[in-house]
């Protein structure tokens, strides 16, 4: 059962958490709602948004609006206490599930409306030679991100312990793909 008590981080928790903050905003995440996670990954418990606030040292507004958008990215997992009206946040599964689901989302909201984009253009016919230079430019970056799009599709379909296996391996797959290109005459 969670515990409403205010509560307070480590020096190396909190460090933990600013840098966290720091890495979210050149991931392309506000820095508080990157900060919200960390806190929520790092702690043993939920927490409501008051001890979020206290120990994040941010406005309740401020809180509330990070909370939101970690509920958007489908990253908190909502609890509640019998007899207590506030909401207790923790997140949404491992390290693993959460990584799957922020790729998820991306993907959504970044790849596919470029994909779609791109698709569009596409079927246009180019009228001069700056036009077909720019459509295949597009063509190329459509195949690119087709092929990314559906590699990805196959590690997200990997249970996290077939992901870190196929991570384990490393360069031991480039080798495998240098030792094919030799043994085919590639290089």
């Amino acid at each position: 059962m969670p515990d409403a008590a205010p509560i307070e981080l480590s020096d190396k928790s909190e460090a933990f958490v600013m840098h966290f903050g720091e890495m979210g905003s050149r991931w392309g995440f506000n820095r508080t709602v990157a900060q919200i996670l960390a806190l929520l990954v790092i702690y043993p418990r939920a927490l409501n948004a008051d001890q979020i606030s206290s120990a994040l040292n941010i406005s309740r507004g401020n809180t509330s609006m990070g909370i939101k958008e970690l509920q958007s990215w489908r990253l908190l997992r909502i609890e509640r206490i019998p007899n207590d009206r506030k909401d207790y946040f923790s997140t949404a599964g491992s390290i693993w599930d959460m990584a799957h689901t922020v790729f998820e989302e991306r993907q959504k909201r970044e790849i596919d409306p470029t994909l779609s984009m791109l698709r569009s253009h596409l079927l246009d016919q180019a009228d001069h030679d700056d036009a077909v230079y720019a459509q295949e430019k597009m063509r190329e970056l459509h195949d690119l991100l087709e092929l990314i799009t559906q590699w990805a599709g196959h590690l997200n379909n990997l249970s996290a312990e077939q992901l870190q296996s196929l991570m384990k391996m490393g360069s031991g797959i480039s080798k495998m793909l240098d030792m094919k290109d030799k043994i085919l005459g590639r290089r």
